[in-house]
């Protein structure tokens, strides 16, 4: 990218926006190939709370085919899900053929929040760390990529954020019960992270660290790392010819609508 795309030290807009474009298109290619090789891809992002994950998310997913980038954002579990096994509600939800899940928080809510707000008890978390790897081994051997990416932002920038998400409506739905506690845990949170990546970051599902400081940054770094670790290329496309409107059976098509309710055009 040249330098010139650089502002104080920051990616302009403009540059942002053709890079990532670039990377959408790619991403397009991505998709018709896990479609058409019937792949099974699962990408889970964890990370400290507003590192950025909803909008890295987003950056992955707006050009793309809801029916092949499928994500979950699972609430709290219900009752019944709490009296099942652990791992049970996510697997609900794991790709079909063709398919690739993006898990916006996963399974590692037992080796983060579940673990430092106490929502689990001691032994409930080592064994999740001592379990977690042959599970995901499971999971690849039987033919599910899984690509796992960790979100860091530092301690500024996070209050930085949470600041803006306090003052600005747009953003306020953003603050969720276990956000402002994480300000105040902020090293039990780091010592939570260690653990995990320490038992976790396998050589079959690695953990892949992203600096999210910049975010605009971090969503092509992120995009560019999730199409290196899906081996693909481009699929031949068949030419499109737009067929002329077939006048059998012409009518005033707009005259039934005249008589229904319409939106007021006020814009």
């Amino acid at each position: 990218m040249s330098k010139r795309a650089e502002k104080n030290g920051k990616l302009s807009a403009k540059a942002y926006e053709k890079e990532l474009r670039k990377l959408q298109e790619k991403l397009c290619e991505l998709q018709d190939w896990v479609r058409h090789n019937r792949m099974r891809v699962i990408v889970i992002f964890e990370g400290r709370d507003g590192a950025g994950k909803g909008g890295t998310i987003r950056a992955i997913t707006e050009r793309v085919s809801p029916r092949v980038f499928r994500v979950v954002a699972l609430p709290a579990p219900s009752d019944r899900e709490k009296s099942q096994m652990y791992m049970q509600r996510y697997m609900a939800h794991f790709p079909a053929a063709g398919e690739i899940v993006i898990f916006d928080r996963s399974w590692y809510n037992r080796a983060g929040v579940e673990y430092v707000m106490g929502f689990c008890s001691k032994e409930q978390h080592r064994r999740f760390l001592k379990l977690c790897p042959a599970v995901e081994k499971y999971m690849v051997d039987g033919g599910i990529i899984m690509i796992k990416f960790w979100l860091e932002v530092k301690d500024a920038e996070q209050k930085r954020r949470f600041e803006a998400r306090i003052t600005d409506p747009l953003r306020q739905w953003k603050l969720s019960p276990m956000d402002l506690p994480s300000r105040s845990r902020w090293f039990e949170y780091s010592r939570a992270r260690d653990m995990m990546l320490e038992a976790t970051d396998t050589k079959q599902a690695p953990w892949f660290v992203l600096r999210s400081d910049d975010k605009k940054r971090a969503r092509l770094n992120c995009i560019r790392q999730l199409l290196s670790l899906i081996p693909h290329k481009e699929l031949p496309r068949q030419k499109i010819r737009l067929p002329k409107r077939s006048m059998k059976g012409a009518y005033d098509d707009q005259r039934p609508l005249r008589r229904r309710r319409v939106v007021p055009e006020k814009y």
